[in-house]
């Protein structure tokens, strides 16, 4: 896997922006709310405008075509997106054995999209991102949803996901027990910059 290298974006909230995550890093991200958290990860996923260079290894995102570079960078929102009827026609590949992992039945690839709680499309967006085989991830709030039992089945699933697969991660987070469970280093938005805090020991 590649390095995720975000150098010198701006955007109407944030300003010079620098930033680089090895593979199989979690950076954990937080601020205020309305603070550019979810702009910071729909920039870097090219969704929204910004200026400035990011790179994922030594493909530039702007000289790849938008929907490539998401299939590589891949943002799930805090609130997912929807177009199928079914689920499973959203997977680009059989996710089964991931799906038992977070509780679904094999037959969930089945339910009707419009039947899912709140929590359940948190838990398959994130398997639905990962069935397109990404190089990194940007995760918005990705366990705000669920429950303490399922978060931490959540959490303990994705650690082992980046571990195996070393995808870079960004992490928007607002739980401090839960930035020292999964953070290698946490970042906070303070005005339009970006600040290292120390990960308590």
């Amino acid at each position: 896997m590649s390095k995720l290298h975000i150098e010198n974006l701006s955007n109407d909230l944030l300003q010079k922006v620098d930033l680089a995550i090895a593979p199989g890093e979690v950076v954990c991200l937080s601020g205020p709310s309305g603070s550019g958290k979810s702009r910071l990860l729909r920039a870097i996923a090219d969704v929204d405008p910004h200026n400035g260079q990011i790179s994922l290894g030594n493909n530039l995102q702007e000289a790849m075509p938008g929907h490539q570079w998401r299939r590589q960078v891949m943002l799930v929102p805090a609130q997912s997106a929807w177009w199928y009827e079914t689920v499973g026609e959203h997977f680009n590949q059989p996710m089964g054995q991931t799906l038992k992992i977070l509780g679904f039945p094999e037959e969930a690839t089945k339910w009707q999209v419009s039947r899912l709680s709140s929590g359940e499309k948190q838990r398959l967006a994130l398997i639905r991102a990962l069935s397109y085989t990404p190089q990194a991830l940007l995760l918005d709030e990705p366990t705000a949803n669920l429950d303490a039992d399922t978060t931490s089945k959540v959490e303990a699933w994705l650690k082992d996901e980046i571990s195996k697969q070393q995808y870079p991660v960004i992490w928007v987070a607002h739980n401090r027990e839960q930035i020292q469970r999964v953070a290698s280093r946490h970042i906070e938005i303070q005005g339009s910059c970006l600040v290292e805090r120390e990960l308590s020991k």
